[in-house]
């Protein structure tokens, strides 16, 4: 099997080069299998910087040439396709969310090839702890001879990802938590460190069905973030703050929030919240989302509309942005539309003319088993020639 591949310590490849490189495995991603003539074409490189690069993906076990097809073949000289290469390498993650923990493990498109849930304990000294003692045994039970490129960690909240920290997620209850410095002396690997509306984002331009172009993504779970890319490329903010959008005011919602106000998103349309006036209503015995949508999926009214207020507080919150952003799409990933999609219209109606720009995330079920990866594989697509080998991963 060919070994791991990890981030390099010191020196780049000059910047022409890497680019060049990343360009042609980008081209391959969203093309391939694809033809060299075609891939001249879609970036703009020589053909020998095309051959060069191939050479060199190829020999990282990056791409590999498909079997040929059994047709009869073509007169002059034969067309050898590349195609991105899932069978060596993977990239590990895990997603920490207030209840539990889903390490996941997903090949070099995105697909995941092995995903498991535990739940999480409080503090976050513990749940570090709980990440080190278990991926070890999560990689043998899964990685099957793949070398694992590194482990990406993706929570809600503001998070540094330039620094590896997360420096507030009120659902945790958490502030400066040190991931990366952490976690990579115990795990072994490079540890990737993203929010979790960041790291859908970055999934959604490289393997999802929304395309590229301006996007604003939402993800509203038990935090309430979203992720803002124009022109391919993610916005940052200050100190990597961008998409903050708990404390966004909500017309009509007197929720009180712990940052002392009444009314703010995360506070009015989280998983927590909705349960809880569920509870509150009497519609279901603890609060707990999924029993409210199982109770709305099987035609509970009193359920179905805590789903529908749900949809029209979130549309009356992020329509000012709308507005301002002018998106090409609103990527939306969040429960209630995930399990009730005939809810949807709920939402697109609220947004009146701006309705037309929403799209449900490409990722189903495994939003979150492939947001934790998508980090190590962002790194691995921007800048594949800053990876050197190196021994065979846990």
């Amino acid at each position: 099997m060919r070994p791991m591949l990890i981030a390099k310590p010191g020196g780049r490849p000059a910047a022409d080069r890497r680019d060049g490189a990343a360009a042609v495995l980008r081209a391959v991603l969203h093309g391939g299998p694809l033809a060299r003539t075609s891939i001249i074409k879609e970036t703009g490189l020589s053909a020998a910087a095309v051959s060069r690069h191939a050479a060199e993906l190829s020999a990282m076990g990056l791409v590999c040439e498909p079997p040929e097809p059994v047709h009869s073949p073509r007169p002059g000289r034969p067309r050898i396709p590349l195609d991105i290469e899932t069978a060596h390498h993977a990239a590990a993650g895990v997603h920490i969310a207030a209840r539990r923990l889903t390490f996941s493990l997903t090949d070099l498109r995105g697909r995941v090839i092995a995903s498991e849930r535990v739940p999480r304990r409080p503090h976050h000294s513990t749940v570090l702890h709980d990440i080190a003692a278990r991926l070890p045994g999560f990689l043998r039970r899964h990685a099957n001879g793949r070398s694992v490129l590194g482990l990406g960690v993706v929570t809600g909240g503001w998070v540094d990802p330039r620094a590896g920290i997360l420096v507030e997620n009120a659902a945790l209850g958490w502030r400066d938590v040190p991931l990366r410095h952490a976690l990579q002396p115990l795990v072994g690997l490079p540890v990737h460190v993203e929010g979790h509306a960041r790291a859908l984002a970055r999934a959604e331009l490289l393997f999802g069905a929304v395309g590229g172009g301006d996007l604003l993504h939402l993800f509203v779970g038990n935090a309430v973030d979203a992720a803002i890319t124009t022109g391919g490329a993610l916005l940052q903010g200050r100190g990597y703050g961008a998409g903050g959008v708990a404390h966004l005011p909500v017309p009509e919602s007197a929720e009180s929030c712990p940052c002392g106000r009444r009314g703010c998103l995360q506070a009015t349309v989280s998983d927590r919240a909705v349960a809880r006036r569920a509870v509150a209503g009497g519609v279901i015995p603890r609060p707990d989302l999924p029993l409210l949508l199982r109770a709305a999926g099987d035609g509970d009214a009193r359920a179905v509309e805590l789903c529908r207020a749900r949809l029209r507080f979130l549309a009356r919150a992020v329509r000012p942005m709308l507005d301002v952003l002018r998106p090409d799409a609103l990527v939306l990933t969040e429960a209630v539309t995930r399990h009730l999609p005939q809810l949807l219209p709920e939402l697109t109606r609220e947004l009146d003319g701006a309705g037309d720009v929403v799209r449900v995330g490409s990722f189903g079920t495994d939003t979150l088993a492939v947001a934790a990866g998508a980090p190590v594989l962002a790194a691995v697509y921007q800048d594949p020639l800053g990876l050197r080998t190196a021994g065979r991963g846990r």
